[in-house]
């Protein structure tokens, strides 16, 4: 009874103006970070052992603007249920995407790599902007009510959700029927302990990095992208996809791993409080 009481009230929450939701989230903000205090000890830490050579000040100042865009993002997700197409075409605008359609022609669908940087959910609005089968990938939740608000708040505007377990065999269904297909995949998250196969230096520290992405790349052959989304001013976003490699199967090992890792790591550099530093993505240590 309580998931759909949630599921009612961020329904009707959806339908505020965002200037009223923004007022909101700073208000969350000051509970987050001042009163509940939620995961201040990996965000202090994550910053620190990233970033050795700034000064406390400068790390104290990038943690707050992290919390302060936390609060944003999970008020432009609930937003994102019932904002009208006109209104987030001028909040998240593509750009640089005209060569997906030289794709298309070729039949040679696309793999798009981004991490937890900007507002990822806010991506599924590609699929305002054109006529292609996006796939954002995503693990269900345990929770069905939640997990059926959040497809319908990613399906928004066409996108077509891929359940984590299904990825391979709906993009091999594709395939076989000839469809063009732009799947994402998140490709900062942290391996379970037993699938760590590649490590890398990223953000200062040795990190396990998925290694899915870049099996089926090759396995399929797609086309490889990276996807940058990059804060204009709140509640903005510039979103742009750079060719990476158009025959997977021709790269070396972990030469994809390494390509986007590098990508992520210089786009959080040269702005580095809109990355998910909440996030435990050093809890595996490497041995040595």
């Amino acid at each position: 009874m309580l998931s759909y009481i949630i599921y009612g009230f961020v329904r009707l929450l959806s339908f505020l103006p965002l200037r009223i939701l923004y007022f909101i989230s700073d208000l969350i903000y000051l509970f987050v970070y001042y009163i509940f205090r939620y995961r201040r000890g990996i965000v202090n830490q994550n910053l620190q052992l990233s970033f050795p050579e700034k000064s406390k000040n400068e790390l104290k100042l990038i943690g707050k603007e992290f919390y302060l865009h936390f609060c944003d993002i999970f008020i432009e997700t609930i937003k994102f249920w019932t904002i009208s197409e006109s209104e987030i075409k001028q909040r998240c605008k593509f750009i640089q995407s005209d060569f997906m359609s030289q794709y298309e022609k070729e039949g040679k669908s696309v793999i798009a790599i981004l991490g937890h940087y900007g507002n990822w959910e806010w991506m599924t609005s590609f699929s305002a902007w054109n006529d292609y089968l996006f796939m954002p990938i995503y693990k269900p939740l345990h929770n069905k009510v939640f997990d059926k608000m959040f497809i319908q708040i990613r399906e928004r505007f066409g996108a077509k959700t891929l359940p984590k377990q299904d990825t391979l065999r709906r993009m091999l269904s594709c395939r076989n029927q000839n469809r063009f297909t732009i799947t994402a995949f998140i490709g900062d998250q942290t391996p379970n302990k037993r699938n760590i196969h590649y490590w890398t230096t990223f953000l200062n520290q040795d990190t396990p990095i998925l290694q899915g992405t870049e099996r089926i790349a090759k396995k399929m052959d797609q086309a490889v992208v990276y996807v940058c989304m990059r804060k204009i001013k709140r509640g903005y976003y510039e979103v742009e996809f750079i060719p990476l490699f158009d025959h997977p199967k021709q790269t070396a090992e972990f030469e994809i791993t390494e390509k986007h890792t590098r990508i992520l790591e210089e786009i959080i550099k040269s702005d580095p409080a809109y990355w998910l530093w909440s996030h435990n993505r050093w809890k595996h240590k490497k041995e040595i």
